[in-house]
């Protein structure tokens, strides 16, 4: 991979240039993504409310609707949100400059168009003191471009996170796309009980939040930066065990927050790598290995090796 290549596939996207499109699409999300928790069967620690990423952007995946299936697909190469049915319908809202409450009012309204309910809260999750859709009426930015290289940044991502998912035999979720805080992780269980989660997320109850974190984990991923100021990956451990703020964790340029209770790689950092993979793994392995082994999981039953063709596929392609 030449250095145009890791360009093109690691952008630059420094949350100034795109927050308020990101404060946008964080509850454009949050409307599809409560169709889909309203249309999924639970499952544990909620990883059915996650979305799937697509080869065109963000989706809900198949949701059934009576005897008919549908599916909604934020695509970010056109720019709209295209609903499509089992039945052959579809309908299509652009994806451009609005407020909240425009956005879910088109899609109510090309969801009765193709004959289908929307029944769900209108009240955002893990926002604070964020105001219900419909009353969400302020004009919201939306540079394309900017969700543009959010979304290939999410898949490369998304491979990196399965290759180190693909490490470990143990109970994992899969690598998913959180709505409600607009993260891609991954979490890896140790398979003992946690203490209870003392809860308190925005505009979440707690009982979802204590079920979530029933189990020991070593949780990572990938955020835009809200709340910190830029984009970055992140690792954290929950319970978390004596010792795991002063761990070692690599590449140099990760570090601990005191703030969020977790490590931090900034983005840039790995995008600026020599190989952004290669710097990413690094993170990913040296900071489940200090929750590992300061939380004394029984790692040689819990991780596997893997074969040699295992490794992450070249962004080149064949």
């Amino acid at each position: 991979m030449d250095s145009r290549t890791t360009a093109a596939a690691w952008p630059p996207l420094p949350l100034s240039e795109w927050e308020g499109t990101h404060a946008a699409l964080h509850r454009w999300m949050q409307v599809i993504g409560k169709l889909r928790l309203a249309g999924t069967a639970w499952t544990n620690h909620s990883w059915h409310v996650a979305l799937p990423l697509t080869g065109r952007g963000i989706g809900t995946g198949p949701l059934p609707c009576g005897d008919r299936f549908w599916q909604a697909d934020f695509d970010f190469l056109d720019h709209r949100l295209q609903i499509s049915a089992s039945d052959g319908a579809s309908a299509a809202l652009p994806l451009e400059p609005q407020s909240v409450a425009q956005f879910h009012a088109g899609v109510k309204q090309a969801l009765q168009s193709l004959g289908i309910p929307m029944d769900i809260s209108s009240r955002p999750c893990e926002i604070p003191d964020a105001l219900p859709f419909e009353r969400d009426t302020e004009l919201r930015p939306y540079d394309g471009d900017a969700v543009r290289r959010y979304w290939r940044i999410l898949l490369q991502v998304d491979r990196v996170l399965r290759t180190f998912r693909a490490r470990f035999r143990g109970k994992s979720s899969p690598v998913h796309f959180f709505w409600g805080a607009m993260d891609l992780a991954v979490t890896r269980f140790s398979g003992r009980a946690a203490p209870p989660h003392p809860g308190g997320v925005p505009n979440l109850a707690d009982w979802v939040v204590r079920e979530a974190y029933s189990h020991e984990v070593s949780s990572c991923g990938f955020w835009a930066g809200p709340g910190l100021g830029y984009p970055a990956f992140y690792a954290y451990a929950y319970p978390e065990p004596e010792g795991f703020s002063a761990a070692a964790v690599q590449p140099a340029a990760a570090f601990y927050s005191q703030s969020l209770r977790e490590f931090i790689l900034p983005y840039d950092a790995v995008r600026q790598a020599p190989d952004p993979q290669a710097e990413l793994l690094l993170f990913l392995q040296s900071s489940y290995a200090a929750a590992a082994d300061r939380g004394q999981w029984d790692r040689a039953g819990l991780e596997c090796t893997l074969p040699p063709s295992s490794a992450i596929p070249s962004t080149a392609g064949p």
